[in-house]
């Protein structure tokens, strides 16, 4: 059996809207949801398909999953975590990453997500600013953690997942003593279940804490952004890392709600062909691909003529993709890629979906059925059609986040009144759709113009020297700033002033004479998030 989805099918947007009700139980925990029900019902179904480093695959059922997140939750409990504590993990896509989270779930606890490519001063602020009492991770986190344990007083226990050691508990040792069974502690739909760390443009980064309801509040975006999830046959693969809310709460845990497997494999560094080799090899039908990721893609050249390529769904955010990545993906996969919006306070309440509404580049889709979305003044006043402001979504909603953690003042500053500012500029356009113009502080305000960095940077990456590109505002004393594009060129192609005019050139001819770039610099590589944007204040700094 599958479960019900959260959307009914439809062949109209209104529709799907008119149909929609949101299902809330009172109480509900993630862990049972994801893991446990699954293994009572089915538990040789398949949940998950890791490929270790040696390139073997792991599979595991949800049976398996419930046993193993059991003995980790008995493990847990018996160090002293109880509910209400956070306990870190520190692993890249992994089996133990993810019924690691099961476990904390279905112990009351909260899991705190980090990123392995962290380095000592991101990882103690983080455990310091979260309190958590215990880490999941293997050596190379391990090491890490020994350098800055001494700052961290309340972390009682360091779980090596590797091997065992002085100042480590041996993860594998120790959890296979422990019991398989485990009674879930009984949790609200409201209860605190995650805190995802969200770096902002000023101050240290901010913890969003999330209760267990969050996995039912993105269940309509990820459904819409993928055609109607689940369809039979369906599997599912991102290379986005788990310790981000793209790879954890738009893929694994959406997934193993409906009982879909999933593929884990950890990228040392992303490889397009091997990426493409994955989905041909392990029969994926669905991906979350990060615009990175699918700009990486695009240099191989004839991808489908290499590889057989089944793709059902292909769904991507983070930032806009353009019509050039758009008509690429459709060529290249035989299906249409469906962008959406959110972050990490509130995540996946705007998509597209290509089997109810056509694709429109520029266009980030329609407020995902569920979630009040609207485009608002300073003050929290809706703008009309066509008005640029504020991107924001009412409160409550399911999805959004409860808090941030441990710093009220930021908590307050997120909302003006029931709204939620998200930080982004945009528009409604005609129908309702929702048009991305950029972060509120990558605008460029060139002489009385406001400009959007994404719509130049698209059509810069049409040229054909162009392989990658970042756009920014330059101070200047004339026209307040000025439009400076950083270009990484394909090979074959030569720096110089010749190609720059080429450039100046292609974008004044096709957007507009007020929005090409005036400066232009060449440069190896941009500078980017570790989950695959451009980090513009670094250009700005450059500029």
């Amino acid at each position: 059996m599958q479960r019900p989805k959260m959307l009914n099918q439809a062949t109209t947007y209104t529709d799907l809207v008119s149909s929609f009700r949101w299902q809330l139980p009172e109480k509900y925990n993630i862990g049972v949801d994801v893991c446990d029900k699954w293994a009572q019902q089915e538990p040789n179904r398949l949940a998950l398909i890791h490929i270790g480093q040696n390139g073997e695959p792991q599979e595991y059922s949800f049976g398996d999953l419930r046993r193993l997140s059991n003995q980790t939750a008995n493990l847990l409990q018996a160090r002293g975590v109880g509910k209400g504590d956070r306990v870190g993990i520190l692993l890249p896509q992994a089996p133990e990453t993810g019924y690691g989270h099961v476990a904390i779930y279905k112990l009351g606890a909260i899991a705190v997500p980090l990123f392995c490519l962290f380095e000592e001063e991101a990882l103690a602020y983080r455990i310091a600013d979260s309190g958590a009492r215990a880490v999941i991770t293997n050596s190379e986190g391990a090491a890490k953690l020994a350098r800055i344990r001494h700052q961290l007083p309340q972390l009682h226990d360091i779980f090596n997942i590797d091997e065992a050691s002085a100042d480590c508990v041996d993860f594998h040792t120790e959890r296979q003593l422990c019991s398989g069974h485990f009674l879930p502690v009984e949790t609200r739909a409201d209860d605190p279940a995650l805190i995802i760390y969200t770096s902002g443009t000023t101050g240290q980064p901010k913890g969003a804490l999330h209760g267990h309801r969050v996995l039912l509040g993105h269940l309509p975006g990820v459904e819409m952004s993928h055609n109607f999830l689940p369809h039979a046959g369906d599997r599912f693969w991102t290379p986005a890392d788990w310790a981000w809310i793209g790879g954890l709460y738009d893929v694994l845990m959406p997934a193993w709600h409906h009982g879909i497997t999933v593929v884990s494999h950890r990228f040392a560094k992303f490889e397009p062909e091997a990426a493409f080799k994955l989905i041909a090899d392990l029969h994926i039908r669905n991906v979350f691909l990060p615009p990175t990721a699918l700009k990486m893609m695009r240099t191989i050249n004839h991808p489908e003529k290499r590889w057989n390529l089944q793709l059902r769904s292909i769904a991507s955010g983070g930032e806009p993709l353009g019509s050039e990545l758009l008509e690429w993906g459709k060529q290249c996969f035989g299906v249409s890629i469906n962008e959406f919006y959110g972050q990490t306070e509130c995540n996946m309440i705007v998509s597209n979906c290509t089997s109810i509404m056509p694709q429109q580049p520029g266009i980030m889709g329609r407020p995902v059925p569920g979630h009040d979305v609207a485009i608002v003044d300073d003050q929290g006043n809706t703008l009309a059609t066509g008005e640029l402001g504020n991107i924001a979504v009412k409160w409550p909603d399911p999805v959004m986040f409860i808090e941030y953690w441990n710093n009220a003042e930021a908590t307050r500053n997120k909302f003006i009144g029931d709204w939620l500012l998200t930080g982004d500029m945009g528009m409604r356009c005609s129908q309702g759709s929702i048009r991305f113009v950029g972060r509120d502080d990558d605008l460029i305000s060139c002489s009385g113009y406001r400009i959007g960095p994404s719509e130049i940077e698209d059509c810069l990456i049409k040229h054909p020297a162009v392989k990658m590109v970042g756009v920014v505002g330059m101070p200047d004393q004339k026209r307040t700033e000025i439009v400076k594009a950083f270009v990484v060129l394909n090979d074959g192609y030569k720096a110089g002033d010749a190609l720059v005019k080429e450039l100046q050139l292609h974008v004044k001819s096709r957007l507009a004479a007020h929005e090409y770039p005036r400066r232009v610099a060449f440069i190896d590589e941009l500078p980017m998030t570790t989950t695959g944007k451009v980090i513009r204040r670094k250009l700005r700094e450059l500029a």
